[in-house]
């Protein structure tokens, strides 16, 4: 399986983020991309390659013209605002709530930081950007490559992850949305219907506003019930989409304790959506954060049950597109997510 891999994804390197009330180092961390990589090569599992040149135009399609230029400036904007911020990364202290507007853009950073935020667990830094756009690329290259190259299918190894970052929002770790850019690639590329399959164990928010109003993309998600875990505001089983995308969001969410058992009956009936609405390729938004060692998470895979969700997304029997998203506890990140690849690739 051909890798494409961000070897910029280490400029995104937070300090500390908001946890339940006080500052701690960050969960999300470059050294989760390196086990992955790490076990790609010991496994020889498929060449890994530097992403394509790639035309930014294309993520105006996924996210709004504001919100990119936003996060393209916000370090310089951080900075002057205060030298001493040089040392430190910017995290928001106000965000708009109910009743305030949002259609008008503030002239104070901090105010537009908070605009553009949903968490305070999610620093930008010198480098994020850069990283994030690298992301995009790498995502983009893997559609391309699925579609245009004939390939069966390829991984986008990259970090900061994607799928929480909206179309005008950042949080949950995510500024880009990869998983949007590769299914957006590959609508453009002519496939018909893309299927979007979010198996991390947060919802992937980002992604299902993104295409909430679309049938052209189908999106589905197994993950954490929102009445106990995060992102908690979206993700219930009543959220079918709206519009002409009615019928085209399927979210399954799980108790905590969900066991693999569970787990897999629950792709299958993803799967058997996915087949239902007749998707000509699929993006798999591959979270490892199900391990039942995850420090921030709550179901109990093991990493053998890695090798047979992987046989299972092949079965679906369509060109895929892996991109990777969350998955903290990081000494068997490499191994759980390999293991879903190799999976796949043996099928």
């Amino acid at each position: 399986m051909l890798t494409i891999y961000n070897d910029q994804h280490a400029l995104h390197q937070g300090k500390v983020e908001m946890f339940r009330g006080e500052l701690v180092p960050c969960f999300e961390v470059p050294a989760r991309v390196d086990h992955v990589r790490h076990e790609l090569e010991r496994r020889g599992l498929g060449p890994l390659q530097a992403p394509d040149a790639f035309d930014e135009a294309l993520l105006a399609k996924v996210h709004a013209p504001r919100y990119l230029d936003f996060i393209a400036h916000a370090w310089d904007e951080w900075v002057a605002l205060d030298a001493a911020n040089a040392t430190r990364d910017a995290l928001p202290s106000y965000w708009p709530t109910r009743g305030m507007r949002t259609d008008v853009l503030p002239k104070s950073f901090p105010a537009r930081l908070g605009l553009f935020s949903f968490d305070a667990g999610t620093p930008l830094m010198a480098g994020s950007w850069t990283a994030a756009r690298h992301g995009a690329a790498c995502a983009w290259t893997a559609a391309q490559r699925v579609i245009a190259g004939g390939q069966r299918s390829a991984f986008a190894l990259t970090r900061p992850p994607g799928h929480h970052a909206g179309a005008d929002f950042f949080g949950g770790y995510c500024f880009v949305n990869n998983a949007a850019v590769a299914a957006q690639a590959l609508r453009d590329a002519g496939v018909e219907r893309v299927a979007v399959l979010d198996v991390d164990y947060h919802h992937g928010n980002g992604t299902q506003a993104i295409f909430y109003e679309r049938s052209d993309v189908h999106f589905a998600s197994l993950h954490g019930d929102p009445l106990t875990d995060y992102p908690y505001y979206l993700g219930h089983a009543d959220e079918r989409g709206a519009g002409r995308g009615e019928g085209f969001n399927h979210n399954l969410p799980l108790p905590r304790g969900t066991d693999f058992t569970a787990w897999r009956a629950a792709l299958k009936t993803a799967l058997d959506g996915i087949a239902k609405v007749k998707a000509g390729a699929l993006v798999v938004s591959l979270g490892v954060d199900t391990f039942e060692g995850d420090p921030i998470s709550g179901f109990k895979l093991k990493s053998d049950d890695y090798l047979r969700m992987g046989e299972d997304l092949a079965r679906a029997g369509l060109p895929t597109v892996f991109v990777f998203e969350g998955g903290y506890a990081v000494a068997e990140v490499g191994v759980n997510a390999v293991n879903v690849l190799e999976g796949f690739a043996q099928k």
